[in-house]
């Protein structure tokens, strides 16, 4: 298969170009700076959002785009400035992929669009599945619910869409090793009243999640990229303290957060008990179904 992704050098682009060449696959990255890149066996570097750049000249037939583009969430203080970052670097580079996809012969049969379970709201009473269709009301979910519309209109090119909702992922990178430092110290514990919901997924299921969206022609629309089992904050905390062989002890109050990390705290202090019912009902099989099994096959090898 050719595929194209957007966001491809990132953490989750990263692990998804290992997995898709390794099977033999050809992906094509797209970045502003090709410039920076080497192509590799099956790794093609194609600029992109410049006027310099027509990546569409450049692309082969392609079967799948994958959209993973976008300003990290949690890359500094929600300004007003930074909110509008988030916001738009997800819009304009979904419209550029759009753009793409109008300007080729023939479209990718699908696209995945990257999403997340913050298109829910928050809660420390409900739960989430892709049944769920009403946008919570807070920022992210505003965010979310503008991100997944502009996708959808590549469904008029006769582009079969998936919008993919991830929770918390655990991996080598991102959130995990910041949550695990505090416990190297000895000063593990929990944020907040630890009554926060965190729907966590293993890096290894987010990619068997896309691939196989990317293949079972009928998968479509939401899709929540999460574990069958979301913890609250104290329970995951203890369970990394386990893993981890650390203490569990120190409290850091949601004061405390808040003046640290202004309205950009929802991030570690509320949450949302998402369940995968999709990809259940299509019967895929999660490598790390259990939270202690997901910590110890990453921090323990």
């Amino acid at each position: 298969m050719n595929i194209v992704i957007a966001g491809g050098t990132g953490f989750v682009g990263k692990h998804l170009t290992q997995h898709f060449t390794v099977k033999g696959d050809h992906v094509f990255i797209l970045t502003r700076h090709p410039e920076n890149h080497q192509n590799e066996q099956n790794i093609t570097y194609i600029g992109w959002l410049k006027d310099e750049y027509s990546p569409e000249k450049q692309l082969p037939e392609i079967d799948a785009m994958i959209n993973l583009a976008g300003a990290s969430l949690a890359g500094g203080r929600w300004t007003p400035e930074r909110k509008q970052l988030i916001r738009q670097s997800r819009i304009d580079a979904t419209n550029g992929l759009l753009s793409i996809i109008e300007k080729m012969e023939q479209p990718p049969e699908v696209l995945v669009n990257g999403s997340a379970v913050g298109f829910y709201g928050t809660s420390d009473h409900k739960s989430f599945t892709e049944e769920t269709t009403e946008a919570g009301n807070d920022f992210l979910a505003s965010v979310v619910k503008e991100w997944e519309d502009t996708a959808s209109q590549a469904k008029l090119k006769g582009v079969r869409t998936v919008f993919t909702r991830f929770g918390l992922i655990l991996g080598e990178e991102g959130v995990l090793p910041l949550m695990k430092l505090p416990y190297k110290y000895y000063v593990g514990g929990r944020l907040g009243d630890g009554e926060q919901w965190m729907s966590w997924v293993h890096i290894e299921d987010v990619v068997g999640i896309i691939d196989e969206a990317i293949h079972n022609k009928s998968i479509e629309n939401a899709v929540n990229v999460t574990a069958p089992t979301p913890k609250r904050n104290e329970e995951f905390s203890r369970t990394l303290a386990s893993v981890l062989n650390r203490p569990h002890w120190y409290h850091v109050p949601s004061a405390v957060i808040r003046t640290l990390l202004g309205e950009m705290s929802t991030l570690v202090l509320e949450g949302q008990a998402v369940y995968p019912k999709k990809m259940s009902e299509e019967t895929y099989k999660f490598r790390y179904p259990d939270l202690n099994g997901a910590l110890y096959s990453l921090l323990k090898q």
